[in-house]
């Protein structure tokens, strides 16, 4: 039966784990379905996989419904894998809002809440964390039983190695400052709910949610762009996360970067460290300045001012052809492909996905991004290409904890 597991240990998978983790993720992405047709995508014999799909039906993982059509003889049994088998809580946490739900086996939102945060420091950050998992524990009563684990994704370095987090902070326009969360977050969340927890960056996490939920499995090379901040990778089918978990940060950090970093090309420089908005709302602000007339406009528009401009205000402009809104995501648009270019010729990814809140940027935007990063990149990095938006938006960090909770657990089960 599915049990609590410690997800901190790392599993060494034997043969047969891994023939009953293919059977179960081919049930997740295409069930209902035949042991006939999960024998032709898993190139293994029809014998062998009833053998498997007994022993999870035993364990109610999979049942049996309805009949496929037949071409003679017996009429195929359908699997359908058993959703309500588990569920696994997960968090998003970034420096402007929070999204946690309860997912099920299947990768459905059982029940989501979101809440925005501005400003706050760690410990206020982490203590939001803490009663969002205690809300969605209340709104969980008839399914506790069944809930497994906590997964949460956070902006900043997780170190896998001791167990610690730094959180990015901004403590000026141009700087940000990586402070040091509760060193026992994860023991602390896991004394209280009574659960195993595991905490991943939150670009990783989204990475591997949309490989899991969302993307062709097919596709085994992909970045992940959280924005223009980080960036999760995945190779061969397996989320890299470097020696100590750190990886995916694509910018230069030095308290002295003015002094010893500087940049002609492309303010602010595409190595140095960015906002979350990729200095759009920077940018239309000076545009704004510049142009009164089109000010007016753009505020009427959008219902803002030179003191509440935010992503969606620019957003909503841009839908409405605003020339200003426009000119800024232009601009964004060709300092991020620049960036994913740099990450392109250096991985060469089969797909890169952008997310973090600039889904709502539009088409034009993601064209432009597209045609820049093909200006910049190796004509051979760029050929067989795909960029597109995260489809899992702004639920892909949540979704991809809790996913990897999932993946753990299966992984733990035999």
């Amino acid at each position: 039966m599915l049990r609590t597991m410690n997800f901190n240990e790392e599993v060494e998978l034997n043969e047969r784990q891994k023939r009953n983790l293919a059977i179960l993720e081919i049930l997740r992405r295409f069930s209902p379905i035949s042991r006939a047709d999960i024998s032709q995508r898993l190139g293994v014999n029809v014998v062998t996989v009833s053998s498997y799909i007994n022993d999870l039906v035993k364990e109610s993982l999979v049942f049996e419904k309805g009949s496929d059509i037949s071409e003679g003889g017996r009429r195929p049994g359908l699997l359908e894998l058993n959703a309500h088998a588990a569920f696994s809580i997960g968090v998003g946490l970034n420096l402007t809002n929070m999204v946690g739900l309860l997912m099920d086996l299947k990768g459905g939102i059982v029940l989501k809440t979101q809440v925005s945060q501005r400003g706050e420091s760690v410990a206020e950050a982490v203590e939001s964390l803490l009663e969002l998992i205690r809300e969605i524990m209340r709104r969980s009563k008839e399914y506790t039983k069944d809930i497994k684990g906590i997964g949460v994704g956070i902006a900043g370095l997780v170190d896998k190695k001791n167990d610690s987090i730094r959180w990015p902070q901004r403590m000026s326009q141009d700087r940000v400052n990586y402070a040091s969360v509760n060193s026992q977050l994860r023991e602390m969340i896991g004394k209280e709910f009574g659960l195993p927890v595991l905490i991943e960056n939150d670009a990783t996490a989204a990475c591997f949610g949309e490989y899991w939920l969302e993307l062709d499995p097919g596709l085994k090379n992909i970045i992940y762009m959280f924005s223009g901040v980080g960036c999760g990778i995945m190779i061969n089918g397996q989320i890299y996360t470097g020696t100590r978990g750190c990886a995916g940060e694509p910018s230069i950090n030095n308290a002295m970067q003015d002094q010893l970093f500087n940049c002609s090309t492309g303010n602010p420089c595409f190595l140095k460290p960015w906002d979350t908005s990729l200095g759009i709302i920077d940018c239309a602000l000076a545009l704004l300045e510049k142009d009164k007339e089109g000010a007016l406009k753009f505020f009427k528009l959008t219902s803002s001012n030179m003191d509440n401009l935010d992503l969606k205000s620019v957003f909503i402009a841009s839908r409405e052809k605003d020339p200003i809104a426009n000119a800024a995501l232009d601009i964004a648009a060709k300092r991020l492909g620049i960036k994913i270019a740099y990450l392109v010729n250096l991985l060469n990814p089969e797909a890169v996905v952008v997310g973090g809140g600039l889904e709502e940027a539009g088409a034009d935007f993601l064209n432009k991004v597209n045609a820049t990063v093909k200006d910049w990149a190796f004509r051979e990095m760029t050929e067989d290409l795909k960029i597109f938006y995260s489809q899992l938006r702004e639920n892909a960090v949540a979704l991809g904890a809790a996913s990897l909770v999932m993946q753990k657990l299966l992984a733990q089960l035999w």
